[in-house]
């Protein structure tokens, strides 16, 4: 008895020995480009500040209805549907992967009648001649890899791993889906804005063209400064229509995003004649936060360990696969003869397979695994360089907004104020009717300008929470993954 407990002892040491050497290389994340976690070089700390930003981040605009948008495009946009069902098929992967670990069973029953060359050898065996007869069988088998070598552990990292990639390819798509649904309702809003200024100026000329009018019937101008004014009214009706179509193109864009049918478009939203606003400055954070937030980034660090991964498995393919494996049941001649000691039948054992010598295929798949862990290795370098790239070039875009904005501003104003000067001089007498047009034209020009630039400085900021990562996490809708 104690040898053989000895012996118990020395197989299941051997064992654990062996699955200790588990092959192929152990997975480190990988260090980041020099200065890719350093501040942001374009924060302007009178337009930004360095503080965390927050995932819901159109939560800034305290604006509910955009809020109640986005909420919605999360819940029911097509691309986000197709990026969670591609999703939980790679779950149900890994699902599979993990279910290696455990013993495969199987249990199988049938009746095949003939002859069978064991059978006959038996029958001669006994002093009975072959013969034709039914075989019957009803077994339970089982059958349990060892992992020695880390063909499991891989092949479960791997699916692991690539799960994860998806989640965050999914979670990528949410980014894309908040900012258009942002993108899509500050455009309606800000073209609604833009049609409020030109049905001013529309009202402005045309005021300013009857003035022109009477004074021509009194005598006091020619035919010709009325139809300059009226010219000018015409000009700035036309520009009505394409507002109202860019409008529309707007609406029915947004609609896409919610998944909605044209014929369900949020028409409520065609009254917005005031883009968001911030009402504090934008947080931006560091570096090292945006590498943390931007999904593209977490992608592509699982896609590598994805890959390396996959080197271990394909490297366990060229060492020997150990499994023990046994059966239980019955084979017999007679029905009735499957439940008798007669009718009996079990075995257990182990197995080996290797691969071995020609091995030319399982090192090409090793040499063709290393290959992708490089190829993913320079995907994640690049990936974070981009990341910082569209950072940086949003920062630089939304401080030359402001800027330009800021300046159309205060012209706008000065030319509000020509425009009174000129129009009581000219009722006066003290101005021509070309120096009115000339201000009305470019008072209609200022506010249609300012009006633009509202538009521009809003969707410079959500390109700039775009590029900041945010909108995954917090506007998560439903139990987390």
């Amino acid at each position: 008895m104690t040898r053989r407990l000895r012996t118990v002892g020395a197989l299941l040491g051997m064992l654990s020995f062996l699955q200790a050497c588990r092959v192929g290389p152990h997975y480190h994340a990988p260090a980041l480009p020099s200065g890719a976690d350093a501040p942001l070089v374009s924060v302007d700390e009178t337009l930004e500040s360095t503080a965390m930003p927050p995932d819901a981040w159109w939560q800034l605009y305290n604006d509910p209805r955009l809020s109640e948008l986005i909420l919605e495009a999360l819940r029911a946009n097509d691309e986000l549907a197709v990026a969670e069902a591609n999703l939980n098929a790679a779950k149900a992967v890994l699902s599979g992967a993990r279910a290696l670990r455990y013993p495969s069973t199987e249990i199988s029953a049938g009746g095949v009648y003939g002859r069978d060359p064991t059978t006959d050898e038996i029958l001669e065996l006994t002093g009975r001649p072959p013969k034709s007869t039914w075989i019957l069988d009803d077994l339970f088998e089982a059958s349990y890899e060892l992992d020695l070598f880390g063909h499991v552990h891989n092949t479960i990292e791997a699916a692991n791993t690539r799960a994860d990639a998806v989640a965050a390819e999914r979670d990528a798509v949410r980014v894309v889906v908040v900012a258009l649904t942002a993108r899509s309702y500050a455009a309606v809003c800000a073209i609604g804005e833009q049609l409020a200024v030109a049905r001013h100026s529309l009202d402005v000329v045309t005021r300013e063209s009857e003035i022109v009018t009477r004074r021509y019937e009194a005598g006091g101008n020619s035919e010709f400064d009325v139809t300059r004014a009226q010219a000018l009214v015409e000009q700035v009706r036309a520009t009505l229509p394409s507002l109202e179509g860019e409008r529309r193109t707007a609406l029915f864009e947004l609609t896409a995003v919610l998944g909605r049918t044209p014929a369900n478009a949020p028409h409520d939203i065609e009254s917005c004649e005031v883009p968001p606003h911030l009402v504090a400055l934008i947080p931006v954070g560091d570096g090292a936060g945006l590498i943390r937030r931007r999904p593209d980034v977490r992608r592509a660090e699982r896609r590598l360990a994805s890959s390396t991964a996959q080197i271990g498995v394909a490297t366990a393919e060229l060492y020997p696969i150990v499994r023990l494996s046994g059966f239980y049941g019955g084979v017999a001649t007679e029905f009735n003869q499957l439940g008798t000691n007669a009718g009996a039948a079990w075995g257990a054992g182990p197995s080996i397979s290797w691969n071995f010598p020609n091995q030319l295929g399982a090192r090409a798949r090793v040499r063709q695994a290393e290959a992708g862990r490089t190829a993913e290795l320079a995907s994640f370098d690049s990936t974070v360089l981009v990341a910082l790239k569209e950072t940086e070039q949003a920062l630089t875009l939304y401080r030359a907004l402001i800027e330009n904005h800021a300046s159309l501003d205060r012209a706008r104003r000065r030319i509000h104020r020509s425009f009174d000067i000129a129009s009581d001089q000219y009722r006066a007498g003290g101005v021509s009717n070309l120096d009115l047009l000339t201000t009305e034209q470019s008072l209609v020009a200022a506010d249609g300008a300012v009006a633009s630039a509202d538009a521009a400085l809003v969707q410079g900021q959500i390109a700039l929470f775009k590029a900041l990562g945010g909108g995954w996490a917090g506007g998560h809708v439903g139990p987390a993954n």
